[in-house]
């Protein structure tokens, strides 16, 4: 349904989230978030003091939807809006095909995948500075120890 269709009892019963998607979708172009904000509440007959102290929470809803993306200007779209850029490149040459099997990973079957108990939104620095860290570390062995005592 369009917004333009759309009754402010209707508008009430959405999230300002769904209310910007409608905007987005009839505008056809980005929108700051200000103006967003703005133009939501004048659909839904807001004052205006609604807009200095809920814009913050408007932002953040923004961000954290998966729907929405903020670009390089500072105006919001729909992610629907946008495709990736990077494309796979198919080669045809067989010697570059030799080289890249031997760097391929075969999958294991289901009977040998073994459950891992890593985060996998660790930080890699993380590992990185603990690796820089250990790299002088010697390790001796229970039997050196009793001798040096």
């Amino acid at each position: 349904m369009s917004l333009k269709q759309m009754k402010k009892e209707d508008l009430e019963l959405l999230s300002n989230k769904d209310i910007a998607i409608l905007i987005l979708e009839d505008s056809k172009k980005t929108i700051n978030t200000a103006d967003l904000y703005k133009k939501i509440i004048k659909l839904l007959e807001l004052p205006e003091s609604t807009f200095e102290s809920k814009i913050a929470d408007f932002y953040t809803a923004l961000a954290t939807d998966k729907r929405f993306i903020l670009l390089d200007n500072g105006k919001w779209d729909l992610r629907s809006n946008h495709t990736s850029d990077k494309l796979i490149k198919v080669r045809e040459d067989d010697d570059e095909d030799e080289e890249d099997d031997d760097e391929i990973e075969e999958k294991p079957e289901e009977d040998e995948i073994e459950e891992d108990n890593y985060d996998d939104n660790d930080d890699t620095d993380y590992d990185e500075d603990t690796n820089e860290e250990l790299k002088d570390l010697v390790v001796i062995d229970e039997d050196e120890l009793e001798l040096e005592e």
